[in-house]
């Protein structure tokens, strides 16, 4: 009973410290107040730390840069909470289809930062961004379950896994780009800075998860 309370007080800290590791590369403590924008009618741009109006679209710190904050958008509170509460389901998936769980966490953090509720412009959808026909594919009736699109989305990165013979580089191009992408491009990663950038934005989380645990 001490044993199984023990092992349980350990994965809680280790989990702590990766969400707090993760947290700061997604959300960056700069001491700085928030950045809105405006632009009128003619085109110009405004910046301020102090909105007048509704009109003002507060700013925030991607990957791709500093972007208008999207709906779908979590704070750091709700981001933590999220990834606490589906990390069972990571966890669960990880073991089932042999895969590092720190690597799934990885993928979800890239993807949809732990929103499961998000969607993109090019429609794919949950907290692992399944596109319609992978969630055909694999069987998920509804992408916007997290347990479905976990299990959904773990399934398909192990297949891409084995495609690639365990080449972690490629197979995480071929779930940004499609396999397909990866396969005309001879099987080397496709020349987008989109999927470049992807890659190197999940192996960085992936690092830090795993260096945390």
């Amino acid at each position: 009973m001490n044993g199984s309370l023990q092992k349980k007080n350990i994965f809680a800290s280790s989990f702590r410290g990766q969400v707090l590791v993760i947290i700061l590369l997604l959300f960056p403590v700069t001491g700085s107040a928030d950045i809105y924008k405006y632009v009128d009618k003619h085109g110009r741009v405004y910046l301020t730390d102090r909105p007048k109006n509704s009109q003002y679209k507060r700013l925030v710190k991607t990957w791709k840069g500093w972007v208008e904050q999207p709906k779908s958008y979590l704070n750091r509170e709700e981001f933590l909470r999220n990834m606490e509460k589906f990390s069972p389901t990571v966890e669960y998936a990880a073991q089932q289809y042999d895969l590092p769980g720190p690597l799934l966490h990885a993928v979800i953090t890239a993807e949809s930062a732990y929103n499961p509720d998000a969607v993109s412009k090019t429609g794919a959808a949950g907290l692992m961004q399944l596109m319609p026909e992978t969630a055909r594919r694999y069987g998920v009736r509804n992408r916007m379950n997290p347990y479905e699109n976990i299990h959904g989305g773990s399934q398909y990165l192990r297949d891409l896994l084995i495609m690639f013979k365990n080449d972690l580089v490629l197979a995480l191009a071929a779930y940004n780009a499609g396999e397909n992408a990866v396969k005309r491009h001879g099987y080397k990663i496709p020349p987008y800075e989109e999927t470049r950038n992807y890659i190197n934005k999940v192996l960085k989380y992936y690092k830090e998860y795993r260096t945390s645990s």
